[in-house]
């Protein structure tokens, strides 16, 4: 008698973002079936698009309308699932006047995916944190921040974005506490992601990356991030969604700090006549203090000028066996896809 084994669901919410696109696509890489959640079903053409640009879907994709704030959707979208990825969570180009903008949708909806996943019995939910969760507080004495670290959303000085990663964070993890079930409970904590883009609706954290490539700024400021690659990010969730000591942990997604001049200088040597435009100045930071007054991108940052922040990725090596590429790949790879994608226009 033939023995078909049943193929292993997982949903992955916020479908059109950036890092859920490339989990269903490593997901579908790796036979899983998968469901995913968007706001208006309008939207499943683009995203099935953008997915079908690496991988053939069949009929192991489907979709699901939920909304973070709303509990209508949840249960359907959760049901028959073997885990979930809860990477939906809202991220803007500029910080929002009332912090609870952004606060109120992150730790809701991080609490709404929880006890779907867990009255639908998942084995396993991984959630989408944020390194700003972690690093937004005195340094350790060697400088390099690790998963042990929390940020304070009680500081004055943390964005909102900072407050709602870390208390949206928090709330999960509390929720945990008071009786999961069988469900468990990991965390991806990525920095700043770039990689390719799949499809035309890039993350924001890409646009470190364009605005060096378009020369959106005629010379480069004294800024610098730590960067992973979107493929490694999604690579990351998967390791934490199966392996059995991941349960309970966090994990730092990083591979290298890079400043924006080194970006700059990536781009130069390895894209010839593409990176015509790319700046090869440097600004004063008096110059991009005054810009910042007049550029909300740049005012979000601004705190960040000439701060260097080191991340360790040896938990999610050691206990994962994680290891990301070169970040170096990274940023050429990200730049000829914005190019490819007609993101950017160089």
């Amino acid at each position: 008698m033939l023995c078909v084994v049943a193929m292993e669901t997982v949903l992955v919410t916020g479908g059109s973002g950036a890092i859920a696109r490339w989990c269903i696509i490593e997901l579908l890489r790796r036979g899983y079936a998968v469901r995913t959640t968007v706001l208006d079903l309008a939207r499943e053409p683009e995203v099935r698009g953008a997915i079908a640009s690496e991988v053939d879907p069949g009929d192991r994709l489907s979709f699901s309308a939920a909304d973070l704030l709303r509990d209508d959707g949840w249960a359907e979208a959760t049901g028959g699932c073997s885990s979930v990825l809860h990477v939906a969570s809202p991220f803007p180009p500029e910080q929002p006047k009332d912090p609870d903008d952004l606060i109120v949708p992150a730790r809701e909806g991080t609490l709404r995916v929880l006890r779907a996943g867990v009255a639908a019995g998942v084995a396993r939910v991984v959630v989408t944190s944020s390194a700003a969760a972690i690093a937004y507080t005195k340094p350790p004495s060697n400088g390099i921040f690790t998963e042990t670290e929390w940020s304070d959303p009680a500081d004055p000085e943390a964005s909102p974005y900072v407050r709602s990663k870390t208390i949206a964070e928090r709330a999960a993890w509390d929720f945990m506490k008071n009786g999961a079930g069988t469900t468990t409970l990991a965390v991806v904590n990525p920095v700043a992601v770039i990689g390719p883009v799949a499809g035309k609706d890039p993350s924001y954290s890409f646009q470190a990356i364009s605005r060096v490539l378009t020369g959106d700024m005629p010379a480069l400021p004294r800024l610098g991030f730590s960067f992973v690659d979107v493929r490694d990010i999604a690579d990351l969730h998967i390791r934490a969604m199966t392996a059995p000591n991941a349960a309970g942990e966090r994990f730092l997604g990083v591979a290298k700090f890079l400043w924006l001049a080194d970006v700059a200088k990536i781009l130069r040597d390895r894209l010839g006549s593409d990176a015509r435009r790319v700046p090869t100045r440097n600004a004063p930071d008096v110059l991009v203090r005054f810009i910042s007054l007049f550029d909300p991108s740049i005012r979000s940052v601004i705190s960040e000028l000439g701060e260097r922040t080191e991340f360790s990725h040896d938990k999610a090596s050691t206990m994962l066996g994680w290891t990301p590429r070169p970040i170096e790949d990274s940023v050429v790879d990200c730049a000829q896809s914005l190019i490819r994608n007609g993101i950017v226009t160089i």
